[in-house]
């Protein structure tokens, strides 16, 4: 009696996945075409794909819950996340990050080694379905009429909240981008007292602009985005940098989104020491008036801004070498010394 139960829960728990991604990518067709065409579909299949993917998982969603479809139903459900794992890893392979979509506006983030993992679950949960299903096909046929009713109504409610959820995120992202769009001219002034801000570690815990600056050097706010390809070669040189002005400089990049997710990209750069921040609404960079990927900022130890942002790996080297040659100044100005600060 209890495996039936744990059968049951599987198919409701398959279900909710694949109704939410159908709905996620039919609400959001602009996007889904998007990425059907990054996942690399050929152009003129991509607004079959578009509208045929989601119906088929809608059709999975539906035919996994009746007991005479559900094996059936799982095995399709297998067929199309392993399609999607064997395609993400082909990307990752060649360095490639799109935005998934999977289920819609709500999931904005590139793909990564979290996306591989979460369907290889799934295509562990639908393939012990499918096998229970053939071995006891009767489910849920022989468990108490108010348990199963209970179950279903709780996995609709789930889909609901994970839906409305969703949707918050997405709202709350469009904001962002039309925040961005308004702020007029990017970045703060030189001089401008830094706005304080508190974001998530990848380590776990929360920083914010005190702490950073808690050291008594300049820091360096290094924005990134994942799926930016020019951010991963800039993030690749930042612990070189780190080091060559580790007595004037301290060094933080700052991402949005999944931390889990930013937590590998960190360590895929070998960022190593260099903290790897994440905002969840934009709201550092919306504070110092960042727009763009790569970007940098330069706050000197005394809490205020130093330079305009620097947009790009040349000019955010440009900020370290500035705040190299500030902190040598710095030091020999404390010791009555005067030398020559070029290099």
């Amino acid at each position: 009696m209890a495996m039936d139960y744990w059968v049951w829960v599987a198919r409701l728990v398959l279900a909710v996945v694949f109704g939410l991604s159908a709905w996620g990518k039919l609400a959001d067709g602009a996007g889904t075409r998007k990425a059907v065409g990054e996942f690399g579909i050929p152009l003129a299949w991509v607004p079959v794909v578009a509208w045929g993917l989601p119906a088929v998982e809608a059709v999975v969603a539906i035919a996994v819950l009746p007991p005479w479809t559900a094996a059936a139903a799982a095995l399709v459900a297998i067929l199309l996340l392993g399609m999607f794992t064997g395609a993400v890893v082909r990307l990752l392979q060649h360095g490639k990050r799109p935005v998934c979509s999977c289920f819609g506006a709500a999931s904005a983030a590139p793909i990564g080694r979290g996306t591989v993992v979460r369907n290889i679950v799934l295509i562990a949960l639908a393939g012990l379905t499918a096998v229970a299903s053939l071995a006891d096909p009767e489910v849920p046929a022989g468990l108490p009429m108010d348990r199963v009713v209970a179950l279903s109504v709780a996995a609709a409610f789930a889909a609901v909240v994970i839906s409305l959820w969703g949707e918050v995120r997405a709202l709350r992202r469009r904001l962002d981008e039309q925040v961005l769009s308004t702020l007029g001219a990017e970045g703060l002034p030189p001089g401008a007292v830094a706005p304080e801000f508190e974001v998530l570690k990848t380590t776990g815990g929360r920083a914010n602009l005190a702490e950073l600056l808690s050291s008594g050097k300049s820091l360096l706010l290094v924005f990134v985005h994942p799926g930016c390809e020019m951010c991963a070669a800039l993030a690749r040189e930042l612990p070189r940098w780190q080091s060559r002005a580790a007595d004037a400089l301290t060094i933080a990049v700052l991402g949005n989104g999944d931390v889990a997710e930013h937590a590998a990209w960190g360590l895929e750069q070998g960022l190593g020491e260099i903290p790897m921040l994440v905002q969840q609404g934009n709201e550092a960079a919306l504070r110092y008036r960042v727009r763009g990927t790569p970007s940098g900022v330069l706050i000197g130890a005394d809490g205020r801004v130093v330079a305009p942002v620097a947009r790009g790996a040349i000019a955010v080297r440009e900020l370290v070498a500035r705040a190299k040659a500030a902190g040598r100044q710095q030091f020999t100005e404390q010791n009555g010394q005067k030398v020559s600060n070029v290099e």
